[in-house]
Formats: C-alpha cells, sequence, structure tokens
C-alpha cells in the first residue's frame, strides 16, 4: 500500500506540475507522498527522521512548502519543498 501511494504521489506531483503547476494535484500528490512514506517506514521512523536536530532547517521548508501549497500558492510551495527536500537529503 505505501509503495502504490509513495507512486501516485510522485505522479500527481509531476502531473500537476506539468499542468503548469496545479496547486490542487500538487496538494494531493504532497498528501499522498507523505502518507505512502508513513506507510512505508511506519509513523514513529517517520516522525524521527524529519524531526532530527540537524535536519530541522530541511524538514521546516519542506513541511512549509507543502503548507504553502495547500494555500494555493503552487511556485512558492514547491521551491520551498524542493529546497528543503535538497538539505533532507543531503
Amino acid at each position: 500500500i505505501g509503495v502504490g501511494l509513495v507512486g501516485f504521489g510522485l505522479f500527481f506531483l509531476l502531473f500537476g506540475m506539468l499542468l503548469y503547476f496545479d496547486s490542487v494535484l500538487l496538494a494531493f500528490g504532497n498528501i499522498l507522498f507523505l502518507s505512502g512514506l508513513v506507510f512505508i517506514i511506519g509513523f514513529k521512523r517517520t516522525f524521527t527522521f524529519f524531526f532530527q536536530r540537524p535536519k530541522m532547517k530541511g524538514t521546516s521548508f519542506f513541511l512549509g512548502g507543502v503548507i504553502i501549497v495547500l494555500m494555493r500558492w503552487p511556485l512558492l510551495g514547491m521551491l520551498l519543498e524542493a529546497y528543503g527536500f535538497i538539505n533532507l537529503f543531503r
């Protein structure tokens, strides 16, 4: 289930970017991606991964970008998410 959710999340994110940053598709993709991640590695490990002290800057930008996308500012939100993603997985 988790791999399917992550796959659909990535599909909706890609499709949302191809359709000129459609905020509904991007928001749906973000929600599916994060819920799939929780299904794959578990809630506690996901929480532990995102909220480690060295990764707080990346987490704040990533989750802030998700919130900005949900508030229907897709371009700014995706830029923040991309920066946070790079900082998280550096």
